[in-house]
């Protein structure tokens, strides 16, 4: 076959090409849910919540882990109770999740049990903080499991991890795989750094000592690991909620390579991700128009197609595929 007939040949069968590229081996996507930003808000801070309520993030937190100091920690547990009973979060568009605590205190089973039982038909996702093995997220899964069955719950509540440790982060893969009810992989900056004795300005920053950014393996890692195993990927936090253009740049580094949404720590950061994780109306344009093409050239029997001047394919129906589901949610809320 000479050069002109096989690149005639490769035009027409891309699609066939792509394809079969793909592993037969396929991890059902988690459930779908926009979380450009993820407003954290401290559960012993309940004056907080109806704000939280009425913000414009996507994603709402409720923190009885590192926001909160010890001694607060089980009015903290009431406190969130008690504003998932009286709060009604998802007539406001919000998913509503509660940070428990880590699986080496001993609050932790008393979060889940106690929220669980008082409150689990309104409750979303459980954020697990520092999982470290897929133990730990096999232990909370256990356990929801049997609430649910005990307190006859119809809702079956979700769970996403924080990776920030070394140990989360090289078990990674195997956390990804380790429940069914798993839905994303948040990355937690702060603690990581912490247990890589990484040496930080900021938290979330760039320390101008290193060439680039320090953080970027681990993102690109956790995005990676969700990709494969059909989770969502999330940033965490940004410390420094008086720096708005550090805050914008670190989301678009995250979003450059997959990342959908970032912590929120602050409410003046809510709109920033919300802007940076939303797709500009030209791509969402631009995305609809490389559909279109592509659908008229499989009626005409081809695999490929052109689009102002360039070569689109497979590969580009599901790249354009992303930027219209995404679309479709935010118009959706």
């Amino acid at each position: 076959m000479n050069l002109e007939l096989l690149i005639h040949f490769f035009a027409d069968e891309i699609w066939l090409v792509y394809n079969i590229c793909m592993s037969f081996r396929y991890y059902k996507p988690a459930r779908s849910r926009l979380q450009r930003s993820e407003l954290a808000v401290p559960g012993s801070s309940p004056e907080m919540f109806e704000k939280a309520l009425n913000s414009k993030a996507d994603y709402i937190f409720l923190d009885l882990e590192d926001a909160v100091s010890p001694m607060d920690k089980i009015n903290a547990r009431q406190n969130v109770i008690k504003g998932l009973k009286e709060l009604n979060w998802r007539e406001k568009g919000k998913t509503i999740s509660v940070r428990i605590n880590s699986p080496d205190t001993h609050y932790m089973y008393k979060d889940l049990i106690e929220i669980v039982e008082e409150v689990g038909d309104k409750l979303d996702t459980v954020l697990l903080p520092k999982a470290g093995t897929a133990s730990d997220v096999y232990m909370i899964d256990c356990l929801l499991t049997q609430i649910e069955t005990n307190k006859k719950l119809k809702n079956k509540i979700g769970i996403e991890c924080l990776i920030e440790t070394a140990l989360g982060m090289s078990n990674i893969k195997e956390i990804a795989k380790s429940s069914e009810r798993l839905e994303a992989l948040h990355f937690g900056v702060a603690d990581y750094a912490a247990s890589l004795r990484a040496r930080t300005v900021v938290i979330g920053g760039l320390n101008p000592d290193y060439p680039g950014d320090q953080w970027h393996h681990g993102l690109s890692q956790l995005v990676m690991t969700c990709r494969a195993y059909g989770l969502r990927a999330i940033d965490g936090p940004f410390g420094d909620f008086n720096d708005p253009d550090a805050y914008i740049e670190a989301a678009k580094r995250g979003a450059a390579i997959g990342i959908e949404g970032k912590w929120a720590i602050h409410p003046s950061q809510i709109e920033l991700a919300n802007k940076v994780f939303s797709p500009p109306s030209s791509e969402v344009t631009k995305a609809k128009r490389i559909l279109e093409e592509l659908d008229k050239a499989a009626k005409a029997g081809k695999g490929a197609a052109q689009l102002d001047g360039r070569m689109i394919d497979a590969a580009s129906a599901r790249m354009a595929e992303n930027i219209v589901n995404i679309d479709k949610q935010i118009n959706n809320k």
